[in-house]
């Protein structure tokens, strides 16, 4: 099983004549892959972002997506709209169960790290370790490292709000619950990113 990240920059409020389109791309059994989610970001750089997760079976049908997408004249359905566009492919955290898709809350964070050279191995050890204590106060939706690029992971978790996200992170810290062993030690760069679900996200 792999993952597809996908950041689609539009045009100056694009987005809601955009949305319809891009759902029937996603969803359309040609695409190859599983829609998991669409998030339109909150924080951050946020105009007319959006955030898109799909699940392949195999390294050959993200191969194929990916090609029908750089090669077309229309990628994502919606290239009247595109400003830019950019593809990762990612693994699952071997010990993590596939995306469960479903209401989890109104608010999700995207928080994508570039390790240090040679670090993803101790940060998985590590979250591995730390995860089941972890998703007791609130689960967490995947976890997982890129294929492409730079080293880094990318981890995605639900919140019903804001304030709850504040509340559950503070938790986790007090109760030295997280963050994981070895994880803050391989960091090199971090970014967080806040994202909604658009109303088509199979993700909510």
């Amino acid at each position: 099983m792999l993952y597809e990240l996908t950041e689609l920059a539009l045009k100056l409020r694009a987005v809601p004549e955009a949305l319809p389109a891009l759902e029937s791309y996603t969803t359309d059994s040609a695409a190859g892959g599983t829609l998991l989610g669409c998030w339109e970001t909150e924080h951050g750089v946020i105009v007319g972002r959006l955030l898109l997760l799909r699940e392949f079976a195999d390294a050959g049908a993200l191969a194929a997506e990916r090609q029908r997408i750089l090669t077309s004249s229309d990628p994502f359905g919606i290239g009247e709209h595109l400003e830019s566009f950019r593809v990762c492919s990612y693994a699952p955290f071997p010990f993590l169960p596939p995306v469960r898709t479903g209401q989890f809350g109104g608010v999700y964070e995207f928080r994508t790290y570039r390790l240090k050279v040679g670090g993803l191995g101790p940060t998985m050890a590590g979250w591995e370790a730390a995860l089941p204590e972890r998703t007791k106060l609130y689960p967490l939706t995947t976890a997982m490292y890129a294929l492409d690029g730079a080293p880094r992971i990318t981890h995605i978790w639900p919140f019903p709000s804001l304030d709850e996200r504040l509340a559950i992170r503070r938790e986790s810290y007090e109760r030295g619950i997280w963050p994981p062993e070895n994880g803050p030690e391989n960091i090199a760069h971090a970014t967080s990113t806040i994202a909604i679900p658009v109303p088509f996200s199979p993700l909510r």
